[in-house]
């Protein structure tokens, strides 16, 4: 197979390796830099700045300074930049790709995808840019008129995660634009370079100086805690585990921020007896393997019925087996490595306490012990109710698959979870479709399909998968406050 790492030299020296602060490249203040790593070789791509407390401090005043100025960009004005942005990322798609599966590892073919998608929020949200809308009413009494208006909510703290590293920067970009807001982003420390390529994109699209900052860093409490205790910040959008987002929420409430958070996920995915079996699989394939399976969207908890549960599991075990495994450069690859070494670690320890457990290995390959953080797509069948991985997060390449007997049990296995971002569902029956879609207890179903994410659909999850939706026409909201005017109406009696 032909290996497209050749030129990962030229993308890779094309990126910008500093700070992004005030329309300026800028190096940390106190000098100090990090390696970024190639998951599939864990060999060094680059060094790249790493922010501190002063850093974050030089962000968020650069920020401040421009909010007033920027807030008042005529709509179209934001909407055009954002336009350009997108047809600046289309353009370049196979060096975004590229890029973001030197630093990631997700297959070239899926990284095209990724860069598409990330595009589509800014063409997305330069058309909501121009929608910002309000209103005017009377008060029942007849006295007053109530004018209302929409105004940015002000300087915003963006956290975003690895694993989508190019399109959790543009879902989260977008409506800040849009909306008038200005920006400090924190990517994650294992993907900054597509965050870094964004910002240069967005520079060169006209983005005024100050509106988007960027600070790198793997000293995240010493960027984000700061700045939102800070009391200038007043948006906090973030990406990534429950359990930091606990930890955010916190320092939020010192000052009262504007919170939306997109956190862990569980997701049930439920195949009925009377589904068409072609298409559930075709289904889990999507929802399971979509970035090797780490996604928090990802088919975590496959629940079958038992007249078709074995089936399926061979089915699934056919797919999944047929697989490659290898670098995401490679050419025919669909399985690149998984982020780290302690990802890797956790799903064989997942892996391995579920078939002491009593799993059966369906379909599962040699976990490679050469460079590289690769594991097997793996199928296993009669999973123990209390496995670690029914209440885990997986984030690998592994589906465990769990018989059910009737429609209630599948419901109370489904939201039998403190998470509840995402669930698939799939069946012929419509009413029962509808029923248990109801019945679950997430932000978003997937009705027969695998996939749900979507620039012009409300992402987000419900319990402690998160707070506000993130794209379609709610997207720009959370970035948006209401001001109500009060005037009294004109006294006509005396004329």
């Amino acid at each position: 197979m032909a290996d497209t790492n050749d030129t990962k030299t030229d993308v890779i020296a094309d990126v910008p390796r500093q700070l992004f602060i005030a329309g300026q490249w800028v190096p940390a203040a106190d000098g100090r830099t990090f390696a970024v790593e190639n998951p599939a070789t864990e060999t060094q791509l680059c060094e790249i700045a790493d922010g501190g407390a002063a850093d974050s401090a030089r962000a968020v005043e650069a920020a401040v300074a421009v909010q007033g100025s920027w807030a008042r960009t005529a709509p179209r004005v934001r909407s055009e930049i954002l336009r350009r942005a997108y047809e600046l990322i289309i353009e370049r798609t196979d060096e975004l790709a590229m890029l973001m599966t030197l630093e990631m590892g997700k297959p070239l073919a899926e990284a095209r995808g990724e860069v598409a998608y990330a595009a589509e929020f800014f063409r997305w949200f330069s058309e909501e840019a121009v929608r910002i809308d309000g209103g005017m009413t009377t008060t029942p009494d007849g006295r007053n008129r109530i004018m209302v208006m929409r105004q940015p909510v002000g300087p915003c703290m963006l956290i975003t995660p690895w694993n989508f590293p190019l399109a959790m920067g543009t879902r989260k970009i977008g409506p800040a634009v849009a909306a008038g807001c200005t920006m400090v982003l924190k990517p994650a420390p294992q993907t900054p370079l597509s965050t870094l390529a964004l910002a240069r994109i967005l520079q060169e699209a006209g983005l005024p100086d100050g509106v988007l900052n960027v600070v790198t860093t793997t000293r995240a409490a010493e960027v984000v805690e700061p700045a939102l205790r800070g009391g200038h910040i007043r948006k906090l959008s973030f990406t990534g585990s429950t359990g930091v987002g606990r930890l955010l929420l916190a320092q939020c409430a010192d000052t009262v921020i504007r919170t939306s958070m997109e956190l862990g996920g569980n997701a049930p995915f439920i195949v009925f007896e009377d589904a068409d079996l072609d298409v559930a699989v075709e289904g889990a394939m999507m929802a399971k393997m979509r970035n090797m399976g780490e996604a928090c969207t990802a088919a975590n908890r496959l629940f079958v019925h038992r007249s078709v549960a074995d089936e399926f599991a061979e089915r699934l075990a056919s797919r999944m087996a047929a697989l490659t495994v290898g670098p995401g450069t490679r050419d025919g690859v669909q399985v690149g490595p998984l982020i780290d070494a302690a990802s890797k670690q956790k799903v064989v320890s997942l892996v391995e306490d579920a078939i002491a457990k009593g799993a059966k290995v369906v379909a599962a390959g040699a976990v490679p012990q050469d460079a590289g953080h690769f594991y097997p797509p793996t199928v296993l069948a009669q999973v123990s109710p209390d496995s670690d991985m029914l209440t885990t997060e997986i984030f690998g390449p592994v589906a465990p698959v769990i018989a059910f007997d009737d429609e209630d049990e599948a419901v109370r296995l489904a939201n039998d979870t403190e998470w509840g971002l995402v669930g698939y569902l799939f069946t012929q029956d419509l009413d029962r479709a509808l029923d248990i879609s109801e019945r679950l207890e997430v932000g978003m179903v997937g009705l027969n399909t695998g996939l749900v994410s979507n620039p012009a659909a409300p992402f987000g999850g419900v319990k402690q998968s998160g707070l506000g939706r993130e794209g379609g026409r709610v997207g720009i909201e959370e970035f948006l406050e209401y001001k109500y005017i009060a005037t009294p109406v004109r006294d006509r009696s005396a004329s």
